[in-house]
Order: C-alpha cells, then structure tokens, then sequence
C-alpha cells in the first residue's frame, strides 16, 4: 500500500520555490551605486523596462503604515510593490510584489551593493525568492508554470543591472 501512495505524495506537494540571483559589478563607487539603489519610488531612472514609479504611504495588511510603488512598465503592464525596509548601514534593500504581471507569487527580494573586486567598482547583487503564479497541481496553464516564472524575473534582472550599469558609468 505505501509503494502504491508514493506516486500520489510526489505530485501532492505543489509548486517548488524558486530562487534567483543575479551580479554585476559597475565602476563607481558603492556610495554613488547605493544612492541609486536604494531610492524606492525613482526606479525608473535606472531600469530600463519601467516608464514610471508612483510611491504612496498606507496600510498593509497588518494595520501599519508602509510605502508602496506602482511600477508602470514600458509595455503597460503594471506591478504593485511594497518596501521591506533600507538598511544603509549594510547596502540593503529588501521588497515584495503585491501584484502585477510577472508570472509569480510570494516573491521578496533584495538588493545589495558592496565594494567591488577593484578599486573603484562596486558589486551590485538582486536576490529574488518566489514561486509560479499557478499554486495547484497539474495541469498547469500556459505562462504561469516554474520555467515561465524564472525567465520573466531573469529578463527583469539582467535589463534593470545592464542598465544601472550604463546610467551609474554615464555609457
């Protein structure tokens, strides 16, 4: 009997969790890359996918103030975001998707900038962890399985660090 459930606990357990991470290291100074980081409602200055960034002050789930963003993308779509916090000290900034058009759910992530291999350059690390948008076994719709989650976040980092890149180096 427990030979024949084994196929039945593998395919109950639902999506895996994802986890992403992605470097690049920019020529400037970690103070100049921070400043930039870690400005939660101009993310636009930097990414090159997002057209605008509107911040607003209210509360979460919790009953507490926190601060939002509503990332307008070039495409038209939209994401909803919430600041975790900024840790200056450490160069950190951790943020979760509300909602929004990325194929996921329960995605936090952070950003960190740190002092590079050189003189000089800085070392800028995106960390996401998240799951498909798609909660429930298979079947699995179109664009919101574990391949489609990880390419729509991976084409996220790699265009926002490219470009923060090119903006902090004035290329």
């Amino acid at each position: 009997i427990a030979i024949a459930m084994l196929p039945l606990t593998a395919a109950a357990h639902g999506p895996s969790p994802q986890k992403l991470e992605k470097e690049v290291i920019i020529k400037a100074d970690p103070a100049k890359v921070w400043a930039i980081v870690k400005d939660f409602g101009n993310m636009q200055k930097w990414h090159s996918l997002v057209a605008s960034d509107k911040l607003e002050q209210k509360k979460d789930e919790n009953g507490d103030v926190a601060t939002f963003r509503t990332l307008t993308l070039k495409d038209g779509g939209t994401i909803y975001e919430k600041l975790g916090n900024i840790n200056d000290a450490d160069m950190k900034i951790k943020y979760y998707i509300v909602s929004g058009v990325l194929p996921v759910k329960d995605y936090n992530a952070t950003m960190s900038v740190k002092a590079g291999p050189g003189a000089g350059e800085t070392t800028v690390t995106w960390l996401a962890r998240f799951y498909r948008k798609y909660s429930l076994n298979p079947p699995i719709p179109p664009g919101e399985d574990d391949e489609s989650a990880v390419k729509a976040v991976t084409g996220v980092f790699d265009s926002g660090l490219a470009n923060l890149k090119k903006v902090v180096e004035g290329k």
